[in-house]
This record gives C-alpha cells, structure tokens and sequence, in this order.
C-alpha cells in the first residue's frame, strides 16, 4: 500500500522522477537491447561525462559512496598504524571507511557557523601518524580546501574529497571533485545527483591512482589479462542502469542545483529571525543538498512540522565522536555536539513552489515552546 503523500515532501523523488519519467524510459530500453548490465559503454560514458563536469581527468564508477571513500584510502596506501583526519560532524560512512582499511580516525571539531571542518582544528590535530584528511563536504557545500591543502602540503598529508553531498559545488572556484587526490562521490536516490538504487564514484586527476581503484574494484583483475589478477580486491561496480539513469540526470544537474539554490534564498528572506540557516562561506558556492537550520526547541518545531504535514530530518543528531561504533577514537568536542541538538533539516529539492516553501516558513514561525 502506497503511503499517503505529505502536504511538502522532505525529499520528493516521485515528483522529480515524473519530470524525468520519458528520458528515463529511453534510457532503460537502451540498457535492456545492449546486453550490457555490469560495466559497458553506458558506464563508460557515464565517467567520462562526470569527470569532465568535476574538472578532472579520471573517475571509476563503484557500487556506492561508502566503498568510494574505502577504494581511495585503499589505493592510497593508507592501513593500519595511520591516522586519517575526521570531521566529527559527517556521516558515519566517512568513519568506517576508515576503521574498514585498519586505519584510525582522528576526529576533529567544525566551524560554528558552516558546520564544516575547521582547517585550524585539522592542523592541531596532525601527529607523527597522520596520513591523510577527509574533507567532508556537507550539507552541499564544500570545506575550506585552499585552507585544507595548506594543512596537507605542510605535513605531507594526502586530502581526500567526501563530496557525498556535493555534487556540482564550487570553492574558489573549483568544483568538487578536483580539489583533492581523489574524490569519493554518492549517487544514493536522494542524492543531488542521484540514481534509482546504489551507485557511486571516485574521482581524480591522478591517473595512476585511477588505475590502482579500477583495479582493487574489479577483483584485483589486470587491465590486460582479465584472468590474472594481480591484487586481493573486491565487488564494487556502477551497474550500466544506473550509469544510464545518471547520465539522464546529469545533463538538468545544473538546472536542478539553481532551484534548490532559489529554495534556500526564499528560506533565508522568509524563515524567522531565531531560525538560522548555516553560513554560506564567502568563496563557497553550495548546491544545497540540505537545508540545515539551528533552532532553539528542535521538539517543539519538528512537532509543528508533524502537525502540518510536512517532512523534516535531522543531519546528524549524535556526531561521530559520540556514536558508540567509535567510542574507541571519541572525545569531547563542543561545537558539534552543542550543534547536534539545535539543527535541524527543512524541506529542499527541486520541485518545492513557493506555496510549499511559504508554508514551511509559517509553520516553523508558529511553532510554540
């Protein structure tokens, strides 16, 4: 039984697939008449086209997001006996990459405004064990990068892209997926560029970086020989249906990412004074993945949400450092764990229309505490 639609949508996946529902149906048909289903050239396409819209010379389609970012510290070289610097304000997946390759996350607060990395507390954090820092761009909206491969260059480190939620932004004017060694991307349904199941991606301009993921992804198998292989790899694919669908969507991803931008203004102009948005860094040009505000009764707006039938969520309520996975690496870090309690996630996707946005605002006005 279908659940009954809200009256503004979290995330309206019905409404955008909708708009999409024609192309997409070419795009099956396509797949179903090549006999390509794992790999082909839809898959090929698919990752020349995105590495070109990232500004970079090479990505290799994975299975998902979480295996994007393990495949990287994999073909880094980074295990056990290292150190990879963690915001504790990220999804757990950025932390298990981590603990999955024998490496050991060093998390570190966020700034308190983008709730983003902060590049002085990555610094502080560097020991003789550190090898790399995961930049997680959060919320659609990339980290300080120039700050980041200051730190990096100082000490050595390589810098790792969690673009997770990033898809299409920009700081100083580079996009995401060219700033770092390499670029972990998610192509999960409610993603900004998202595909009707798991899928992901690894970017980078490095090329023997590429062909060492490529590699570990495919069973370790040889380039040349597809019967030798050469390492202990895994199962990590991009399936062509999914690449189908993914080029399908790339070519509005700009169109979309203007909307959820036009979204966010009229939040800003309209939300109340005791609702704050998260900071937009001057350089930054986010894509608005989520619309993260902190209030201060999260229980008392959420109710109202409920009561007017509109979705919310919440991007994270426990951070890494307090999650019980990770009670090994955790210690006390003020902003984040102050912030976890006051944000929250409004309604933001592309098919939003002012009515639905305005509601929202008067909703969250009318909360009582």
């Amino acid at each position: 039984m279908t659940a009954p639609r809200r009256t503004v949508e979290f995330l309206d996946l019905v409404g955008q697939h909708d708009r999409l529902h024609d192309q997409l149906d070419v795009a099956w048909k396509a797949v179903l008449a090549s006999g390509y289903f794992v790999g082909g050239p839809e898959v090929a396409a698919f990752e020349a086209e995105f590495a070109a819209y990232c500004g970079a010379a090479h990505c290799v389609g994975v299975a998902n997001g979480t295996d994007a970012l393990e495949l990287i510290l994999t073909g880094l070289g980074i295990g056990p006996g290292d150190e990879v610097i963690v915001p504790a304000n990220t999804f757990v997946a950025t932390a298990e990459a981590v603990c999955t390759v024998g490496a050991r996350p060093r998390f570190v607060d966020v700034a308190p405004d983008t709730l983003l990395i902060d590049p002085d507390l990555a610094a502080a954090a560097v020991t003789p064990r550190t090898a790399a820092i995961i930049a997680v761009h959060l919320f659609g909206q990339m980290a300080d990068m120039p700050a980041l491969r200051a730190v990096a260059d100082r000490h050595g480190l390589a810098l790792v892209e969690d673009a997770a939620q990033a898809h299409g932004a920009r700081f100083a004017g580079v996009r995401a997926g060219s700033a770092g060694a390499a670029a972990a991307f998610s192509f999960y349904p409610g993603k900004n560029l998202g595909a009707l199941g798991d899928g992901g991606a690894v970017v980078t301009g490095d090329p023997a970086l590429a062909s060492r993921i490529r590699r570990l992804a495919d069973h370790g198998r040889s380039p040349v020989d597809r019967h030798r292989h050469e390492v202990s790899g895994r199962n990590s694919r991009l399936d062509s249906l999914q690449a189908a669908v993914l080029r399908v969507k790339l070519s509005g991803l700009d169109d979309a990412n203007r909307a959820r931008a036009a979204v966010m203004r009229r939040y800003r102009t309209n939300l109340p004074v005791w609702c704050v948005p998260v900071t937009v860094a001057p350089a930054a040009q986010p894509v608005h993945h989520l619309a993260v505000v902190q209030v201060p009764d999260r229980a008392a707006v959420t109710a109202a949400l409920d009561a007017a039938g509109i979705g919310w969520g919440v991007h994270y309520p426990v951070p890494c450092n307090r999650q019980p996975a990770f009670a090994t690496y955790g210690e006390r870090l003020p902003v984040v764990e102050a912030a976890a309690d006051r944000i929250l996630s409004l309604p933001i996707h592309p098919t939003l229309d002012h009515f639905q946005i305005d509601l929202v605002c008067d909703t969250v006005r009318g909360a009582q505490w």
